[in-house]
């Protein structure tokens, strides 16, 4: 459940005292191994303070991958794990550059650190006065209001909502269970320029959303997805991928790209799309793209003669009919010590699988397991560095 943060905690955590308290406790290890004797050593320096602190420090040290300057924000378990990456966020800020913007669940800050400069001006909103209490130190330069989501406090702002799918670390995909839930929040501002994020899971086809999707990744993950109202979007695209690095690369397929791919046999290599491609429903536009087609119409697996930059292929050795018996003897052939299973549209859990290939040689391959029209193949593939 993780710690309960008061508006008293903040204002310690926020005060000369606290953030000297709190350099202390992040010089500790706080590892499995010594988190006890940490704990104990923190009790006797602060006393009922060393909770609070040694939670603000892990929660910095399990945000620092997502937000910039983890090290001086503070925080709460169920807004890391929901905190929009700060990649992500600043890939949304973009498209909203220029304009009004008021996050009307802004819980910590997590967005609005990525608008503030980008936005002409940035107001965030809450009703969790102690998340708010946090973005007010996590993000200065924002303004901020006490605030229901579904009650609107502004005029003219682009909105943004974010709605909690995770409470006491269990995340819902239900609309209707989101908090907000999704359907009041596109009821109380429709005719408004609306973002909403939403988890990749949800059935937008049943939404009957008007404007467009876009499906995010990041690193290979994907992260979310968001609705974008009509007048946030070109009016042309309906869904769309955008697929980021770290490294600050990135690139996108939609829906107004071409489709139209040859069927025909596998190529010298197999593609495994990137997530959002898939979520998107964008697998055949990326095919088209990039001079690809589909193992199979109903599988998300690519296959060409060549690899895009980049991206992680898998170099066709051999294939045949899948069988377990077939697999562990063309692995034995191709001297495999070590191996990588990625499955489609087959029932075979790679986990049971793989301890029973028994497998003795000193390369490392992998196995795509799929199906291409009735029949369950098997692919046994030298992979490229992508």
């Amino acid at each position: 459940m993780g710690y309960d943060f008061t508006l008293a905690d903040v204002r310690y955590l926020t005060s000369d005292e606290g953030v000297s308290a709190l350099a202390r406790v992040a010089e500790r290890e706080l590892s499995n191994r010594t988190r006890l004797t940490d704990i104990g050593w923190a009790r006797t320096q602060f006393g009922e303070r060393a909770a609070v602190l040694v939670e603000t420090v892990m929660l910095r040290r399990k945000a620092a991958g997502k937000l910039t300057d983890a090290h001086r924000w503070v925080l709460t378990d169920d807004a890391v794990q929901q905190a929009t990456p700060h990649r992500v966020a600043a890939h949304r800020a973009r498209r909203l550059s220029g304009r009004l913007v008021h996050d009307v669940t802004c819980s910590i800050g997590a967005e609005l650190a990525a608008l503030v400069g980008v936005a002409d001006a940035v107001i965030g909103s809450d009703l969790d006065e102690v998340r708010l209490a946090m973005a007010a130190h996590n993000v200065p330069g924002a303004g901020l209001i006490r605030a229901d989501a579904l009650r609107p406090v502004t005029r003219g702002t682009t909105v943004i909502a974010d709605p909690a799918r995770r409470s006491g670390g269990r995340r819902t995909h239900d609309p209707a269970a989101l908090q907000p839930p999704l359907p009041d929040l596109l009821d109380v501002y429709a005719g408004r320029d609306l973002a909403v994020k939403c988890a990749p899971g949800l059935d937008f086809d049943a939404l009957d959303w008007a404007g467009e999707v876009e499906i995010v990744s990041l690193d290979g993950g994907v992260r979310e997805a968001c609705l974008y109202s009509p007048g946030l979007s070109d009016g042309a695209t309906h869904r769309r991928a955008s697929v980021l690095r770290s490294d600050g690369t990135a690139y996108e397929i939609t829906d107004t790209m071409p489709d139209e791919i040859p069927e025909t046999g596998p190529g010298e290599w197999i593609i495994d799309p990137d997530g959002a491609i898939v979520r998107a429903g964008l697998v055949r536009h990326y095919a088209a793209a990039h001079g690809l087609w589909q193992l199979d119409p109903r599988i998300a697996y690519l296959t060409g003669d060549a690899v895009p930059d980049g991206v992680r292929g898998f170099r066709i050795l051999d294939r045949f009919k899948y069988a377990e018996k077939s697999l562990k003897q063309a692995l034995a052939r191709h001297d495999c010590g070590a191996v990588e299973i990625l499955v489609r549209g087959v029932d075979v859990d790679p986990a049971l699988l793989r301890p029973r290939l028994k497998l003795r040689g000193s390369r490392s391959l992998s196995v795509v397991l799929t199906r291409i029209g009735r029949t369950s193949e098997a692919f046994v593939c030298e992979p490229n560095r992508g």
